[in-house]
């Protein structure tokens, strides 16, 4: 593949879905390293943090923890081969840990001979583009973001609840003194008792990946709002969130943090502004974003509200808008902390032909006309029409809006 090929390649690698990058990077990079099978790990991808392709007796076994160890051996902006510890067992991989602290496992076929800088520099590339797309919270990724979470919140649940009572009744009966042999009843108590203590590890590490402390998030944007508004003249006067509450899905954390972003860049473009007070309130029910400015109210709210109007619809919340003449501007996003259960708006959903229902997946999905195409077998004209005629149907303007009233009525993620 010549060089202008390759940067071609890429580029299709970058466009696509987020949860399908995985393979679109196995598939460009496998002649430069022949491998059986590709992880990429980032645990800025709250609902999937791996990225997986090939081998499914390898991707579907590989563990966080696991990838954690290996993460751990490397510096960031550094890769080499190694062996390392795969789904379970020992395995000859190429381990790449890229600048923004996503992780890259290539399982390698027998007699690979990798050329690492190359494998380097194109994960740099797709690497940077997560990330980027992960901080701009589109509605696509924040629905396929909140979907993966309440599906691994449901897992999670079933799994503790049946291995706990499993365990914990293993545990009972082995207490019991109608057992005689002692020696084998301590052994397996303490198998049983190591088995639990894990199972919960387990879902800590599950917990962490898909939640984030408040007072973690708002550091977080802290130090983001600093360096936006770096080089303009206005105060950003922040407020703590309480300390203490429940913990933030992930994706409400990305998506606050992206309408915040959104509205002082905004704001701050006005005349005659001397400060901007941003403040989170957190409680066990929802996160409430406050954001005030002391201008003359001249900022078009009206289009910054259609502009993150999206975002914050998709996580289930709500957004209020205000601007009054000489008296600043207001905007108030509230984010519901509980994963509501989808119930298919069928009035709304009624008036789509079911080839518009089957597109709107694809927009939930966050995928473009051409790969709408490819995987409906129709022209992409054929598509540029269905999706006309969606927006239309649903009364709103934008792709990302239509996916945000698709993901809030029920409708999934197309394969």
């Amino acid at each position: 593949m010549g060089r202008t090929e390759q940067v071609d390649a890429l580029r299709e690698v970058l466009v696509g879905e987020l949860a399908d990058i995985g393979r679109r990077f196995s598939r460009l990079i496998a002649d430069i390293v022949p491998h059986a099978a590709l992880v990429i790990f980032t645990r800025e991808c709250t609902g999937r943090p791996r990225k997986v392709a090939g081998d499914p007796a390898i991707v579907d076994r590989v563990t966080i923890t696991e990838l954690d160890s290996l993460r751990g051996e490397l510096a960031p902006g550094t890769g080499s081969r190694r062996t390392a510890r795969i789904a379970g067992r020992d395995r000859d991989v190429l381990a790449i840990l890229d600048r923004t602290d996503t992780l890259l496992v290539l399982v390698l076929r027998d007699h690979s001979r990798p050329d690492v800088d190359t494998v380097r520099a194109l994960f740099g590339v797709v690497a940077t583009g997560i990330t980027l797309q992960v901080g701009t919270a589109s509605p696509a990724y924040l629905a396929e973001s909140r979907a993966a979470s309440a599906e691994r919140a449901r897992t999670i649940a079933e799994l503790t609840e049946v291995h706990a009572t499993t365990l914990e009744t293993i545990l009972a009966t082995l207490r019991s003194t109608d057992l005689d042999d002692a020696r084998a009843r301590s052994s397996a108590r303490e198998t049983a008792s190591a088995a639990l203590v894990g199972l919960r590890a387990a879902v800590d590490v599950h917990r962490d990946l898909a939640e984030e402390a408040v007072a973690t998030a708002f550091a977080r944007l802290r130090g983001e709002l600093r360096t936006l508004i770096r080089h303009r003249d206005v105060a950003l006067e922040l407020v703590e969130p309480p300390v203490g509450g429940r913990a933030l899905p992930g994706e409400v954390a990305h998506g606050a943090r992206a309408v915040v972003r959104g509205a002082v860049l905004a704001l701050s473009d006005q005349t005659r502004l001397q400060r901007i007070r941003v403040a989170w309130e957190c409680d066990d029910d929802g996160l409430v974003v406050d954001i005030r400015d002391d201008g003359e109210g001249e900022a078009d709210v009206a289009g910054l509200a259609h502009q993150l109007q999206p975002r914050v619809v998709t996580l289930g919340g709500s957004l209020e808008t205000e601007s009054t003449t000489g008296w600043g501007s207001h905007l108030c996003a509230r984010f519901p902390l509980t994963v509501p259960a989808p119930v298919p708006d069928q009035p709304l959903l009624a008036t789509l032909a079911p080839r518009e229902v089957e597109v709107l997946g694809h927009l939930v999905a966050g995928r473009r006309n051409r790969t709408i195409a490819e995987r409906l077998g129709v022209s992409e004209s054929t598509v540029k029409f269905h999706v006309a005629s969606v927006l239309r149907k649903l009364a709103v303007q934008t792709r990302g809006e239509a996916a945000a009233v698709g993901a809030q009525s029920g409708v999934e993620p197309a394969p």
